[in-house]
């Protein structure tokens, strides 16, 4: 059996960005007790509970959609790019 190579990793958040000028998205590690600071009174949405904290596909999806219309709202150049579903995309019935 191969042993699988374990790196520890200190908890951090992600933090995802724009970069307008060279149309890029960009996400960066965080430590989160920094970014707590630095999101204290800001907007925030709770995202998990509603799938009652399934990250399956289809909640990936809908993560990556609100991210990119969060982002949309500062910055509207980005709609140019965007061709996404905004609804819950439905899965074939299992017949």
């Amino acid at each position: 059996m191969l042993g699988v190579l374990m790196v520890n990793h200190p908890k951090y958040s992600v933090v995802l960005t724009y970069d307008e000028e060279l149309q890029q998205l960009i996400a960066y590690t965080v430590d989160p007790n920094v970014l707590a600071e630095l999101v204290a009174e800001r907007m925030g949405v709770v995202l998990a509970d509603e799938h009652d904290f399934k990250l399956d596909d289809e909640f990936a999806r809908q993560l990556g959609v609100g991210m990119l219309n969060t982002i949309a709202l500062g910055q509207p150049g980005i709609k140019q790019y965007m061709s996404v579903t905004q609804d819950p995309i439905d899965k074939p019935s299992e017949d």
